[in-house]
């Protein structure tokens, strides 16, 4: 029985696929490889899980409602999904509003209609995002803080899925567990997130943009730490006891609010090259810290994350280097 995933080509679902195949998991993989970001990067991640017998690919919008109901068809019996596509980024989303309406708000809605419609259909894992908890000052950010005020329409997008869910969960029993990653990072990251913009612009000894004077914090996570707790997220769905919606939702970080002049300090040492930093106000739509409550995800899963930015950093670099023949 195939896991079908959405965003197999992007950075976690890459990943995800990896450790699915791995396991002896078949993988169907659904990516639009749209140019928000390097398509080059998104084919090479394809290029790495092409040769497992296990894994089929289709490059199709998840907002294509007829496109998507055929790959569930020909694919079948899908019974889990995990839906990570989604447009990305918070910055984007300030002059590129209706691409997220698009894929994040009626690509989640086909992809909920589709798992409904599924015969014996078992469990949706889905991404939402940190973003969430917009400005909130209360840290750390626990699933049950108030997350009606969101600062950017990303934020609103992932939020709007969060409640999409819940209410497919409610009246169809659907089970579903939404994710609120926080900071990833790692490699074959994405080229628009600090680690990769960072380490391009120290290599190439330009100056790294530094919001907010460096009064920031993130709670920076590993892809290996994310993607276990995806893995153990999807394996027991939740129960339906006939009473509350059979719906979860869960922070999955790294349980650490890093400073982010000492991520820079980091990779700086990883790279052996130091930062020229152009120091820039706070920018619309960005919060000044992100700190993760993962108390829920660790007594429900067992998640537990084991990997710092003093071991992550480093690795990241490597693979920059590796990808790019430094």
């Amino acid at each position: 029985m195939a896991v079908l995933v959405t965003g197999a080509a992007g950075f976690i679902g890459f990943h995800l696929c990896a450790a699915l195949l791995a396991r002896g998991t078949a993988v169907v993989g659904v990516d639009n490889l749209n140019a928000y970001y390097d398509v080059a990067l998104k084919r090479a991640r394809l290029a790495e899980l092409e040769p497992h017998a296990g894994f089929s690919f289709h490059e199709t919008d998840i907002a294509d409602h007829e496109a998507m109901a055929a790959i569930f068809a020909a694919a079948g019996p899908i019974r889990r999904v995990v839906h990570l596509a989604a447009q990305a980024g918070v910055r984007h989303s300030i002059d590129n509003p209706m691409a997220y309406v698009h894929a994040n708000l009626v690509g989640h809605a086909v992809i909920l209609e589709l798992c409904r419609q599924a015969p014996a259909f078992e469990h949706l894992v889905y991404a939402s995002s940190s973003s969430v908890y917009g400005g909130n000052t209360k840290l750390p950010f626990a699933v049950a803080d108030p997350v009606d005020r969101p600062v950017s329409l990303y934020a609103a997008t992932k939020r709007a899925d969060e409640l999409m869910s819940h209410t497919y969960s409610h009246l169809y029993r659907l089970a579903v567990t939404g994710l609120r990653f926080f900071t990833v990072y790692g490699p074959w990251g994405r080229p628009d997130m600090a680690a990769y913009l960072f380490t391009e612009a120290i290599l190439a000894g330009r100056a790294i943009k530094v919001f907010n004077h460096g009064r920031m914090k993130r709670d920076f996570t590993y892809i290996d730490d994310i993607v276990a707790g995806v893995i153990a997220a999807l394996d027991p769905p939740p129960a339906d006891t006939g009473a509350a919606a059979p719906a979860r939702l869960y922070n999955i970080g790294n349980h650490k609010a890093e400073d982010l002049m000492r991520f820079i300090a980091v990779l700086e040492d990883a790279i052996g090259a130091k930062a020229r930093m152009d120091m820039l106000p706070m920018q619309p739509g960005d919060v000044a810290e992100t700190y993760a409550d993962i108390t829920d995800i660790q007594r429900d899963l067992g998640f537990a994350p084991t990997t710092g930015i003093d071991e992550g950093l480093p690795r990241f670099v490597d693979w920059y280097r590796g990808y790019h023949r430094l």
